[in-house]
């Protein structure tokens, strides 16, 4: 999609430059996975590099990971992999985790982790499938090599709203922010799902705020 404009009726305009006008629309462009951006990670996707540890960490069981991102995320990602993996090594660009207090001291009573901070992930690598990580100590700037079998990045999601930017309001993450109703700062337009702001990103979320914006949707055509 390209662009959202309200006019007589909404009108969305597609990449390939078709227009859909309708009286309401509702928006479920999902988000994205970030990506580290370092050699190995696209190669070895879904060959040793993960981004969902809920659908992927049973495939390491009794393996060496790493996680990428010390946020709450990735440090849920990495407690609950250490359960499945025969250890895990956090990995955490910054010199502090960025975690809750509580999910850290969780992290740090588990004897089969081990947390590197202020590192850099310099390189995935592998043959046909992932076999170890190069990360950067940023303060000494030695580069170090660890033999595993998956990488779980785990830095984030990005909304896929780029191009809603000056049509609705997006909080400073790039997400949809709808009120209870699912409705958007634009009359007649819903979001639903991972590209608004809901607390949780989850697909039974997802598929509520779908049935709740819909309702909306409703509402707003009987109503004007």
């Amino acid at each position: 999609m390209k662009s959202l404009k309200r006019k007589e009726f909404i009108e969305v305009e597609m990449e390939n430059g078709a227009v859909l006008q309708s009286r309401t629309v509702i928006l479920s462009t999902g988000a994205r996975w970030k990506h580290v951006g370092v050699p190995g990670e696209e190669k070895f996707k879904t060959r040793g590099v993960a981004y969902c540890p809920h659908c992927d960490g049973p495939l390491y069981k009794g393996k060496k990971v790493a996680v990428i991102g010390g946020g709450n995320s990735g440090i849920e990602a990495a407690i609950d992999l250490a359960g499945i993996a025969s250890h895990v090594t956090v990995l955490e660009f910054m010199p502090e985790l960025k975690a809750d207090s509580i999910l850290k001291e969780r992290l740090h009573s588990l004897p089969n982790v081990t947390v590197l901070k202020n590192v850099q992930t310099k390189e995935i690598t592998g043959t046909s499938k992932v076999d170890g990580i190069t990360y950067m100590d940023r303060a000494s700037g030695e580069l170090h090599h660890e033999e595993l079998q998956g990488v779980f990045v785990q830095i984030g999601l990005i909304a896929n709203t780029d191009w809603l930017a000056g049509t609705v309001e997006l909080n400073r993450m790039g997400e949809i922010v709808v009120d209870r109703r699912n409705a958007t700062s634009l009359p007649g337009v819903f979001a639903a799902g991972d590209c608004t702001d809901s607390a949780y990103k989850q697909i039974i979320i997802a598929m509520g705020a779908g049935a709740t914006a819909a309702l909306g949707a409703f509402d707003h055509l009987i109503r004007n």
